[in-house]
C-alpha cells in the first residue's frame, strides 16, 4: 500500500523574484546548482510558457537509494505560482509559490504532497518514514544552498515544515 507524504519548504533569498522566478522555473537547468538532482530530462514540449511540459528528473540523496518521475507543469502563474503532477516511482502534486516581500527578498514556498510507488519503500515505512522525511529536508536544503549560490546572494531562510 502507498505511503502518504506531505513536506512544507520555506526559502528566502535576497535576490529578485524575477531572478528567482527564472531559475525556478527552468527544472531542466537544475542539476547544474542543485545537488542530488542526477537528471532532467523533458519528455514533452509544452506550451511557450511551458504549462504542459513533461520533464523526467533522477534525484539522489544521503540515503543509498535513487528516485525517478516524471513533472508535469498543470499550473503556471508567472512570478507567482508553478504547479506539477508527479507521477513515476512518486505520485502526487508539488506547488511552488513565490512572493516579492520587497524588490531584493523573495520568498519561497514548496508544497510537496507525494506518495511513494516503490514496492520496498512502503514495505519499509512503518520504520523508515523518519529517514525518508529527513533525507527529503537534507535534499531541500541543497536545493536552497545550490539556488543562493547560482543567484550568487545569501539564502536568508531554510526550514521545513
Amino acid at each position: 500500500m502507498p505511503e502518504y507524504y506531505e513536506f512544507v519548504t520555506i526559502w528566502r533569498f535576497d535576490a529578485p523574484l524575477e531572478k528567482v522566478w527564472e531559475t525556478i522555473k527552468h527544472s531542466e537547468h537544475w542539476h547544474e546548482w542543485w545537488q542530488g538532482v542526477i537528471r532532467v530530462v523533458e519528455l514533452k514540449e509544452g506550451d511557450k510558457n511551458g504549462l504542459g511540459s513533461i520533464r523526467r528528473s533522477t534525484w539522489k540523496s544521503k540515503l543509498p537509494y535513487k528516485l525517478e518521475f516524471d513533472s508535469e507543469i498543470v499550473r503556471l502563474e508567472p512570478m507567482n505560482i508553478i504547479e506539477a503532477r508527479a507521477f513515476g516511482e512518486l505520485d502526487g502534486i508539488g506547488l511552488w509559490t513565490l512572493t516579492a516581500e520587497n524588490e531584493n527578498i523573495t520568498h519561497v514556498r514548496y508544497d510537496w504532497k507525494v506518495k511513494t510507488t516503490k514496492a520496498w519503500m512502503n514495505l519499509l515505512a512503518p520504520v523508515a518514514k523518519p529517514f525518508f522525511r529527513w533525507n527529503h529536508n537534507v535534499i531541500m536544503n541543497w536545493g536552497g544552498e545550490g539556488l543562493a549560490s547560482k543567484l550568487g546572494c545569501q539564502l536568508l531562510e531554510s526550514k521545513e515544515g
